[in-house]
């Protein structure tokens, strides 16, 4: 009786003990903080081989984690890559396929119904911050507190004063004298010395390095003004090689701006005793281009040339719409000390829609039930594990503001077939094995193997397209790719 009542004892402080490990376990959790820039093209980083580029900071959390060389975007432009970011699901199925125009589109935003990433974060038992931009919708029932964050310091729209700018502090606008960068770093350093009883989700979302570029700290554009710099291919026909040498003076000076603020915040976390459990994620909303095939900008291209194309029914003469690697690809690093190896490169195809899943995962939420979750969780490969992982990426993007187009997109690690299903002459078809900087469009091209991937990729186009019921649909019918049936 002894002997069963002592293992009975021993049983029973098992059971406690373990009761209070879970109990303390979510304060062992990481603090997550996501560092999400606008309009930073993946080859304006010193880490991916660019000279020109300074970035030191980011370039050590590179050294410092993981480096995911194959991050894309669902849709390169602003509000739809964000809304895809937070929901895991495609801006056609939201109803946002282009940025957020605030004048024509007022009461458009994301739908609040929609239970996106940081509020399963913050019902996992997280603080939740936003610093920064919004741009998912301005009237009073798309505000971000009303969607999972506990705090909000930003604005609302897609842009804002690079200086002298008006920005909601404790939900009332208030004027700042100093540059806007400077001052939503320092927002987001005040709420890091915050004491947090709980883990942090702090996202902080800058509007650099979205032009236009100047003012720039001193310290930036000095570097910078007299820079002549290397341009990609200033042997494009009618390229204008003064203008993109200047705009690209003024892009790098604003990365390396967006590079100082990023120091500041690891040096407060460092400061303050945060850097080992905080986990650190840099990317951006989309890429850009400043002079690759001829154009500036990024999914909504503008042609950077003496003399553009002529204007066509939907497209207006200056425009490049595209679905350049260059415009849905983004820099993205994230830091994890003690989980996270040093020096890690991720060569696997990630989503921005992969977020939802993985972040949730790492902070030991739930997904929700019926909300459709469209990612995968990555978290397995950035802890070095081998997991069956498909590389193919479907993307989209309906221009309505300039131009007129429905572009989808299906790519491969080797092929990449864009439709534009309203403009079918402006399909595309690229191999980015022999040609990565997509120059060659081989449409046209008389080669059975290439019909071959033509009907392969279109076909796997048209069916995502019909599985999240993309409002396009209609015009798929009328291309001769499918009129040939």
């Amino acid at each position: 009786m002894k002997r069963l009542f002592a293992v009975l004892i021993a049983a029973l402080l098992i059971q406690t003990c373990w009761t209070l490990a879970a109990k303390a376990a979510p304060q062992q959790r990481p603090n997550i903080l996501f560092i999400y820039s606008d309009d930073h093209g993946p080859w304006a980083v010193g880490a991916a081989g660019n000279p020109q580029a300074h970035t030191p900071n980011l370039d050590r959390l590179a050294h410092d984690g993981a480096y995911l060389v194959n991050t894309f975007t669902t849709t390169p432009v602003c509000s739809p890559s964000r809304a895809s970011i937070m929901t895991s699901r495609y801006g056609t199925e939201l109803g946002i396929t282009e940025w957020i125009h605030p004048r024509t589109e007022p009461d458009l935003g994301l739908d609040p119904a929609t239970v996106i990433w940081p509020e399963v974060i913050k019902k996992a038992g997280y603080d939740t911050a936003l610093v920064g931009k919004w741009h998912l919708g301005v009237p009073e029932q798309f505000h971000p507190t009303k969607m999972g964050f506990d705090y909000f310091m930003g604005f609302l729209e897609g842009g804002t004063r690079l200086k002298g700018a008006t920005l909601e502090v404790d939900g009332k606008p208030t004027k700042f004298d100093e540059l806007t960068i400077d001052v939503l770093t320092r927002h987001a350093i005040d709420y890091l010395k915050r004491k947090h009883e709980k883990p942090f989700l702090l996202c902080m979302h800058h509007r650099t390095p979205h032009a236009p570029w100047l003012p720039l700290p001193e310290d930036c554009w000095e570097r910078y003004a007299d820079l002549d710099p290397v341009i990609p291919n200033p042997d494009y026909p009618k390229l204008n090689i003064p203008r993109v040498k200047k705009v690209t003076r003024e892009y790098l000076g604003s990365v390396a701006s967006l590079d100082r603020a990023v120091g500041q915040i690891l040096e407060t976390l460092n400061e303050q005793g945060l850097a080992d459990n905080t986990l650190v994620i840099y990317s951006s909303d989309h890429g850009y281009n400043m002079g690759h095939c001829g154009i500036w900008h990024k999914g909504n291209g503008h042609w950077i040339l003496t003399d553009p194309p002529p204007a066509t029914e939907n497209i207006p003469r200056g425009q490049r719409p595209n679905m350049y690697d260059r415009s849905i690809r983004m820099p993205t690093i994230i830091r994890w000390p003690g989980v996270v190896k040093p020096g890690t490169v991720v060569q696997q195809t990630i989503s921005n829609l992969d977020w939802y899943p993985t972040l949730v995962a790492i902070a030991g939420g739930e997904l929700p039930k019926g909300e459709t979750i469209r990612g995968r969780n990555f978290l397995p490969i950035l802890k070095g594990k081998q997991i069956p992982w498909d590389n193919e990426f479907y993307a989209e993007y309906s221009t309505h503001h300039q131009s007129h187009t429905h572009m989808r997109m299906w790519r491969t690690p080797e092929w990449k077939l864009v439709r534009d299903f309203l403009n079918p002459e402006r399909d595309e078809l690229y191999n980015l094995k022999n040609d990565p900087a997509e120059t060659t469009n081989l449409i046209d091209a008389d080669s059975t193997e290439i019909q071959r991937v033509i009907a392969e990729l279109h076909a796997k186009i048209v069916a995502r397209m019909r599985g999240v019921n993309d409002p396009a649909l209609p015009w798929v019918e009328k291309h001769p790719a499918e009129k040939q049936k």
